[in-house]
């Protein structure tokens, strides 16, 4: 996952010169709903097309300023009577139960009536009308709007604009960052364990930062139900980042429980049994509440502060799984990871001084707090945690060209070309990672940049901490898929995001890894690619070089064995069929044997690939 600075050095082992690009995949989907972002180019970033528009509608002209980037689209304006359409036809993908077309709107008008609509825009789907909106809806600054179009789910139509002013007084309606999210339907069964409980949680957030940012205080509740036919007497709350504390001492504390009786902090502090008034049965669901203050200590870490910087990754408390092997309370690794959560739906209110930028997982909006204070609100759904920074960023936003909003972070120190260097890495990135595995489903990318971090990169999902690296960054937004979208149990099966990570790495940047493996040597008859990080902590040397290195290379192998079409399909139905689900090696090992006619016995003998 993170770490990379030591993944690197392993990776390193294995370059090759004169890497050839691999082709760009074009798969047909194996789910019944493939999440989708189906505008092309809904920030304008990239001129006119795909879109049909009037000549100088798409425009960076100073007479408006853009939502994000440097470009956006403003029809009429005129003065007189005048019709300006803006439209892109499109094709929403089969299969999925919700459909959302979003878009930031800024309306600007000379007309000084309260009540008579003179100049108005009409947003339509196909021949549907979608919402109208008129001068009267002008203010300063650009209000997001968004409209559920799940009714259109499997059909091709034109999505239109279209503004019209009258005779006099001018209105402009200004758009910018358009985008029309597919997903849900048939979510697919977390494959091989229906044991996996609690399931579907929902976290609703509420804090309040000091004047630094680096202390919050507030509340955090939890709405989740029991998946398993196994009640659930008790839940666990993992506090990760306690282990940055001394304990009892800690950075993370919960108090006033409801919902529950809590037992004293264990696992080092990082976990806090809560039993329940009753047992929940199966499909039955229960809430649990407390109150919450977090201190960010200093160190520029995932859970730190960069002098006036703060990373806030693993912060929030979040529930354990209990699957057939029981609760999942392993210790915390400073050496990888140990989360293993379910998908989740999160809510998160951040009251902070306007001064300080806040990054966050999921769609942020601002809004005016009391004097001197703004609160944002990010919403994220299907994620697996939530993580923030708080600071006085720079920030510099884009579209890429599939319409994913990006938007990069950086600390004082990282240059202004810097910036735009990784602002590009990101958008080529999450395209690529895309159209191999299924679009990005979290609406936008925060990137924060910092050449402090010790560990090279750090992902959450919809948000990541990298330095000014192409490879990492390209690393670390992979990880939005293997681990976020395709999730794991990170402790017990490192391999299963790291390698899968460094693998995609290399197809993004075009690397093809002929003879990697040719330069594998094992430090022990126990180093398998498989092993969990409890050997991985006590041999902390090895880690990178097998987990990032040899993972990737034995992947490499796999697609030379079955071939590149065969590899290409794989993947993208697997990383299908486990969409918000959880992934095994088992499970994994199944679906490359059911993709090939070779006998992959001695492959994963080989390649030291167990489970």
């Amino acid at each position: 996952m993170r770490r990379l600075l030591h993944a690197l050095t392993g990776a390193a082992l294995f370059a090759a010169a004169g890497l050839a690009a691999l082709a760009t995949p074009n798969v047909a989907s194996a789910a019944d709903c493939t999440p989708a972002q189906v505008v092309a180019n809904g920030g304008f970033e990239s001129g006119s097309s795909p879109w049909t528009a009037p000549s100088g509608a798409i425009t960076a002209d100073s007479g408006q300023s853009a939502h994000s980037g440097s470009s956006y689209a403003w029809l009429d304006g005129y003065g007189s009577t005048h019709t300006d359409t803006l439209s892109q036809s499109l094709t929403l993908p089969t299969g999925c139960a919700t459909a959302t077309l979003g878009f930031w709107l800024h309306v600007d008008t000379a007309e000084t009536t309260t009540s008579t609509a003179y100049d108005k825009l009409t947003v339509k789907l196909g021949s549907t009308t979608l919402a109208t909106y008129s001068n009267l809806d002008a203010g300063n600054g650009y209000v997001h709007k968004t409209v559920d179009v799940s009714a259109f789910a499997g059909q091709t139509a034109t999505l239109a604009f279209t503004g019209v002013e009258d005779s006099s007084l001018q209105t402009g309606f200004v758009l910018d960052d358009v985008t029309l999210d597919a997903s849900g339907g048939t979510t697919p069964p977390q494959p091989g364990d229906p044991t996996r409980t609690p399931s579907a949680p929902g976290y609703t957030v509420s804090l309040t930062s000091d004047a630094s940012g680096s202390s919050w205080t507030g509340h955090e509740s939890v709405t989740f139900g029991n998946a398993s036919p196994t009640p659930l007497n008790e839940v666990y709350l993992r506090l990760w980042d306690n282990a940055h504390g001394s304990c009892p001492s800690t950075p993370i504390t919960v108090t006033n429980v409801t919902g529950g009786t809590p037992s004293p902090l264990s696992v080092d502090c990082t976990a806090l049994k809560v039993t329940l008034p009753a047992p929940l049965a199966q499909g039955q669901s229960g809430t649990v509440g407390f109150d919450l203050a977090i201190t960010v200590p200093s160190g520029a870490d995932r859970f730190g502060h960069d002098g006036a910087y703060n990373f806030l990754g693993n912060a929030l408390p979040v529930l354990a799984v209990r699957d057939a092997a029981g609760w999942h309370l392993d210790p915390y690794t400073n050496n990888g990871e140990s989360f293993y959560t379910v998908a989740a739906d999160f809510t998160v209110t951040l009251d902070h001084p306007s001064g300080l930028l806040v990054p966050a997982t999921g769609t942020s909006v601002d809004t005016p707090g009391a004097a001197g204070r703004t609160v944002t609100k990010a919403t994220a759904s299907k994620v697996r945690d939530f993580a923030w920074g708080a600071g006085p960023f720079t920030r510099i936003s884009g579209t890429s060209a599939a319409g994913v909003k990006v938007n990069v972070y950086s600390v004082a120190g990282i240059s202004s070309a810097d910036a735009k260097s990784m602002l590009t890495t990101a958008t080529s990135a999450v395209d690529a990672h895309a159209q191999r595995y299924g679009a990005y489903p979290y609406g936008e990318l925060d990137a924060v940049i910092d050449n402090s971090f010790w560990f090279g990169g750090m992902e959450y999902p919809g948000f990541v901490l990298d330095l000014v690296s192409t490879t990492a960054l390209t690393h670390e937004i992979g990880h939005q898929w293997w681990y976020g979208i395709v999730g794991d149990d990170e402790y017990n099966s490192p391999w299963l995001d790291e390698a899968f990570t460094d693998y995609a790495t290399d197809l993004a940047l075009g690397k093809t890894g002929n003879g990697c493996w040719n330069s594998v040597s094992w430090a022990s008859s126990a180093e398998r690619i498989t092993n969990s990080m409890a050997y991985w902590d006590a041999n902390s040397d090895r880690y990178s070089t097998v987990v990032y290195g040899y993972g990737k290379c034995a992947l490499h192998d796999l697609r030379r064995t079955i071939g590149d079409t065969a590899m290409t399909t794989l993947l993208r139905s697997y990383a299908q069929a486990h969409w918000y689900g959880v992934s095994t090696t088992a499970e994994f090992k199944a679906a490359a044997q059911a993709a090939t006619t070779v006998d992959l016995t001695s492959f994963w003998s080989q390649h030291r690939i167990d489970g």
